[in-house]
């Protein structure tokens, strides 16, 4: 039986039963589709500064990627997985799901048992669909995100893509509807809530990132499915940056903007469900920049490994298998021969030519140490992804001070 404990009293015994059964409320969200939103003048100044460092960042990543304009650029869409790679695992590490770069790229080849790998693949996959449908925000593109988010969870998976048809609440350990921090809407309200949540993003008078924070927070609010709530609103917020064309070649990993501080995105969070916009939109700005930032230092480190890799590879023809797989390394720092075949489109013996001439180069590092089922690494690409997040958590060790 749990307890709770008075101040300097004798603890006081919780029945669960009480704690799960009897009155309780639920919130009920007002409608934001025809809202008018009305932002003070130093959250909209903050706002087109966010914006501008988003522009900013997105053409730059655009720039780096030229290259030489011929087989040595860096091809946008190698990149761009890794960003999304990238926003997808910090957006799993605010909900305590965390994997290192090394195992994410293992769960790619199904070569771990990671379970936090594998949970973190189905954010990938969900940012994925995300930006895939970006074209049509709809009800039926937020449910494909979250089927791609939960439908190889374990003992989730029966739950992917469907909304809730039960009561949920927010609170820490047993905590029941009656003594929950937080109360989401009954599941009966949750298909209305959530049209009206895509009527809202669909409008086009707004600052997207003001729009954007506004969606995610009432989305959170709405709490549409038993679990994976956060990670999908993350990702309709990138749904919605590339649906309004504020990005156009990367993926912002916005997401390592608020895990710098995920105590203050979780308090805006809160003031939004109490009616003020003002702390979760400014949230949003705050991390706009700071993911501008990092962001654009990840793209100048990974443009470097790849400027270095060609560079060991003298002498060798332009159009070498081994060259060919230099861009790709980007992407999935993790290979096994099966992978690079598919990748490629070449035979067995090409593509351990390939792997061989890379490793002898000190491209890649064999990871296994065994004759066969080997895998190899790209320790460049792996360091640039590590430094990264390690980044990112020296700045949210430093917002907790």
């Amino acid at each position: 039986m749990a307890t709770l404990s008075t101040d300097g009293g004798t603890p006081i015994p919780i029945d669960p039963v009480r704690r799960q059964t009897g009155d309780y409320s639920s919130a009920v969200t007002a409608p934001i589709a025809a809202h008018d939103i009305v932002m003070a003048a130093a959250d909209l100044a903050d706002v087109e500064d966010a914006t501008r460092a988003l522009v900013e960042f997105d053409a730059h990543a655009r720039t780096a990627l030229v290259g030489d304009g011929g087989d040595r650029g860096v091809a946008i869409g190698p990149m761009s997985a890794i960003l999304l790679r990238t926003e997808s695992a910090s957006s799993s590490q605010i909900e305590q799901l965390t994997t290192s770069a090394t195992q994410l790229a293992l769960a790619e080849l199904d070569e771990t048992n990671g379970a936090n790998a594998e949970t973190v693949l189905g954010n990938v996959r969900a940012m994925e669909a995300a930006l895939r449908l970006a074209d049509e925000l709809s009800i039926d593109s937020v449910l494909a995100m979250h089927r791609e988010l939960l439908r190889h969870q374990y003992l989730l998976a029966d739950e992917a893509g469907t909304f809730r048809t039960e009561q949920v609440w927010i609170g820490p350990g047993e905590a029941g509807p009656r003594t929950a921090q937080f109360v989401p809407p009954h599941h009966s309200r949750v298909a209305d809530g959530l049209a009206d949540v895509v009527a809202f993003a669909q409008r086009d008078d707004l600052p997207v990132l003001v729009q954007v924070a506004i969606a995610h927070a009432q989305f959170e609010i709405i709490h549409p499915f038993v679990d994976g709530n956060g990670r999908t609103g993350r990702a309709l917020a990138q749904s919605m940056i590339r649906n309004k064309a504020l990005l156009v070649s990367a993926t912002v990993p916005i997401s390592a903007g608020l895990l710098v501080d995920t105590e203050r995105y979780f308090t805006a969070l809160d003031e939004f469900r109490a009616g003020d916009a003002g702390p979760i939109v400014r949230r949003f700005a705050g991390a706009a920049r700071i993911a501008a930032t990092t962001g654009t230092r990840l793209v100048d480190d990974l443009v470097g490994v790849f400027t270095d890799s060609w560079e060991r590879l003298q002498g060798i023809r332009a159009h070498a298998t081994a060259r060919r797989l230099i861009p790709h390394f980007i992407a999935q720092p993790v290979v096994n021969a099966k992978h690079v075949q598919t990748a490629l489109g070449v035979g067995e013996m090409a593509t351990l030519r390939a792997l061989d001439t890379l490793s002898d180069r000190g491209v890649l590092r064999e990871r296994t140490g065994r004759s066969r089922g080997r895998v190899w690494e790209h320790p460049g690409v792996i360091g640039v992804l590590d430094e990264y997040a390690e980044t990112i958590r020296r700045m949210g060790r430093g917002a907790g001070r």
